[in-house]
């Protein structure tokens, strides 16, 4: 039987999401619940090897719910890479009294949590990305609020780009995935989707769509495009020379990561936390939580870090034949 923990740390690493507050909360009043202390560890990796670290309560997550970002800041450790870096901060971890970490993140954050794992501390990965990239979970905290950010933006420049007869070029985060254009695509009526998982490069078949659509009579031409492919704005530039349809570029960049979180955000955050409190009481380590088949569930991090995600063949093929 596992030893009781009687501590445990929490900490927001990588790309912040919204709905990490959701999460945060969850792990301490759910924590809390079971008897365990907890400790919250500013900027990540980082500040944890700099001891910036407090007490957290019930109160002290009050009224965070509803809040964008993470209220313990993130940030990315070039320092905790090493295998010096890493045993520095497992002994940080032992001097605080934190004998369990929940990590809430993207992959890299996982990695440096199963390197942690080895050095004694048990660890549990929560998935908080709007790249929603991660193999071992369905959905992945962050993704809806993104998603819906850029949608509505997306709206608003499709009503100009109406108004003014051009071709938009929008461009939407997700790093090489490209999960929030798929999504856009479809929801947004876009004629065209660039995705970094498909996309060959033909240009020249974007500007045949472009002439097409304008003797039918269309006044406007969306095409959303995913930050892995990126270059919107020579893009623009190649397109308008070749069509001579005035081609703008919009890039949405950070905004997509800002903003209250919706209530699917809320909740998954809220469930995961949760449960990566529980496994902690329970003594586990090593593990990632994960929405899978309608269950929350839990894989071990290695194995979660070596599955493969691809986009649904279906969603690609359906956003082809309805840009049409």
């Amino acid at each position: 039987m596992a030893p009781k923990i009687n501590t445990i740390g929490v900490l927001t690493s990588g790309g912040d999401a919204p709905g990490m507050n959701a999460a945060i909360r969850a792990v301490v009043r759910r924590a809390i619940s079971q008897g365990m202390q907890v400790k919250g560890i500013y900027q990540g990796y980082s500040r944890l090897l700099n001891e910036e670290i407090t007490d957290l309560n019930a109160r002290s997550v009050s009224d965070t719910i509803a809040k964008g970002g993470t209220i313990l800041y993130t940030a990315r450790c070039h320092e905790f890479r090493s295998e010096e870096g890493q045993k520095a901060a497992a002994e940080i971890c032992r001097k605080h009294g934190i004998e369990g970490l929940v990590v809430i993140g993207g992959d890299g954050s996982f990695a440096g949590a199963r390197k942690l794992a080895e050095q004694g501390i048990c660890t549990i990965g929560v998935p908080g990305t709007i790249d929603l990239d991660i193999a071992c979970t369905e959905y992945t905290i962050g993704f809806d609020t993104a998603v819906n950010t850029a949608m509505d933006a997306i709206d608003k420049v499709r009503d100009t780009s109406t108004s003014h007869e051009r071709c938009s070029i929008i461009e939407v985060m997700g790093r090489n995935a490209g999960y929030i254009a798929l999504w856009c695509g479809i929801a947004n009526g876009a004629e065209d989707v660039l995705l970094p998982e498909t996309y060959d490069y033909d240009e020249q078949q974007l500007i045949t769509n472009i002439i097409n659509n304008r003797k039918r009579g269309k006044k406007h031409h969306i095409i959303v495009n995913a930050e892995g492919i990126g270059h919107s704005s020579s893009m623009a530039r190649r397109i308008e020379a070749a069509t001579g349809v005035e081609t703008r570029a919009t890039i949405l960049g950070h905004m997509q990561r800002g903003g209250s979180p919706t209530c699917r955000d809320r909740v998954y955050g809220s469930m995961m936390g949760a449960y990566a409190a529980d496994l902690l009481a329970e003594g586990k380590s090593n593990r990632v939580v994960g929405f899978y088949h309608g269950d929350y569930v839990d894989f071990d991090i290695q194995e979660a870090l070596e599955m493969q995600k691809e986009l649904p063949d279906y969603m690609v093929r359906v956003s082809k034949a309805l840009s049409i």
